[in-house]
């Protein structure tokens, strides 16, 4: 198995990762299949692997992943402050 570690982030802001990159590129292209273009279906395979939410200023893109039903939460990031009770 493949896989692509992230050790970098500080362990006060995050947390170390680690994705299957065959699968996470599986779900990539299944992705696309439904119409995200490659950077956006890539963005979101990974958030979906690691369980993180989705945030984006494009409208567009986040309609289409509510349409698709993405395995994780996606939204704005007025509606993640809201959200997240941020003030």
């Amino acid at each position: 198995m493949q896989t692509c570690e992230r050790s970098n982030v500080p362990e006060k802001y995050g947390r170390e990762v680690r994705v299957d990159l065959k699968e996470a590129r599986k779900r990539a292209e299944e992705l696309i299949k439904f119409g995200f273009g490659i950077a956006d279906a890539a963005h979101v395979a990974f958030a979906e692997m690691v369980g993180a939410e989705f945030i984006s200023c494009d409208k567009k893109l986040v309609r289409k992943c509510k349409r698709y039903k993405i395995r994780v939460w996606c939204s704005n990031p007025v509606a993640f402050c809201v959200k997240e009770d941020l003030k």
